[in-house]
């Protein structure tokens, strides 16, 4: 029985280094279990994502986005080709939208100023999921009310549908009794897309812009 007490002991001893190192070593923004985990999968070869920087990592095997056709808000088509190399934040709203749109884009906004110089190299979109009256003239004020940089993308309602059928967002229109115009009920996330055309990372509402830019310049140097 010896030799097993001795070797319990020592796995202890080890898992507690471990517990140590993890305290120690733990990246900005990640909790002592996911950086503890980190640990453990050195050990073994497994790959953990690293930490989100308060975004969502998307799991291995979901893909996100994909190819579209619509219209931007100078009433030109555009398609993914168009963005190809570049890094997107994406966001599906709408511009009668009274409050949680315009939150959403105003934190965007303010990641592309916490980026700096590094701002060139990304192109915030908000793609309409209310084309009946998103028209590129409706668009093209309200993008630039953000953030000069900012796209505005419409299209037909089968254009729209199939775009945010590829990411996996939910809306529906809703007519209150007590209002003459209708509102759209929608998931409401910012998507980071990286140069590969692949979403990267989504940002829950009122994520900080801070963390936004930090995930964005994590993009950029990995490429």
């Amino acid at each position: 029985m010896r030799p097993i007490r001795l070797i319990s002991l020592a796995l202890l001893a080890a898992l507690a280094g471990l517990w140590g190192a993890s305290w120690a070593l733990k990246a900005p923004g990640e909790g002592i279990g996911e950086s503890f985990a980190r640990r453990i999968a050195s050990f073994t070869g497994a790959d953990i994502p690293p930490p989100s920087s308060g975004g969502v990592v998307m799991p291995q095997g979901l893909s996100l986005g994909g190819p579209f056709s619509l219209t931007d808000h100078t009433g030109q088509a555009v398609t993914e080709a168009d963005f190809a190399g570049r890094v997107l934040l994406v966001y599906f709203g709408f511009t009668f939208c009274p409050d949680v749109c315009p939150t959403e884009l105003g934190i965007m906004a303010q990641a592309m100023e916490d980026l700096g110089p590094q701002a060139a190299q990304v192109t915030p979109i908000l793609i309409t999921i209310d084309p009946e009256r998103d028209t590129p003239a409706a668009l093209a004020p309200y993008v630039q009310n953000f953030h000069p940089a900012m796209r505005g993308l419409t299209g037909t309602p089968q254009q729209i549908a199939e775009v945010a059928r590829r990411y996996r967002v939910y809306y529906q229109r809703v007519q209150r009794p007590d209002m003459t115009e209708y509102l759209m009920d929608h998931s409401s996330f910012i998507y980071l897309v990286g140069p590969d055309g692949r979403v990267r990372n989504l940002f829950r509402p009122e994520s900080p812009p801070e963390a936004i830019a930090a995930a964005v310049r994590g993009v950029l140097r990995a490429g």
